[in-house]
């Protein structure tokens, strides 16, 4: 997925294909944040200090990686 993103960005912002592609990626990381914060027990990480950044880490990463992918698939730019 990252060399995708480094060396097709253009075809994946400009062609719908691309776009297609985006909203997939978009869809798979969007699916693995709900899995994270409602499928996956919470005692994975609850009350230890260390588990518990790194999920809240992880969890705004995915919530940035979709909503940029999910821009790309919509052709929408801030």
């Amino acid at each position: 997925m990252g060399v995708l993103c480094m060396l097709c960005a253009r075809d994946l912002t400009t062609t719908a294909f691309g776009q297609k592609i985006a909203f997939g990626l978009a869809l798979f990381w969007g699916m693995r944040l709900f899995f994270q914060c409602f499928v996956y027990s919470r005692d994975l990480w609850k009350g230890k200090r260390f588990e518990t950044w790194v999920h809240v880490i992880f969890s705004v990463l995915w919530l940035y990686i979709s909503f940029v992918f999910s821009l790309v698939a919509l052709n929408l730019s801030l």
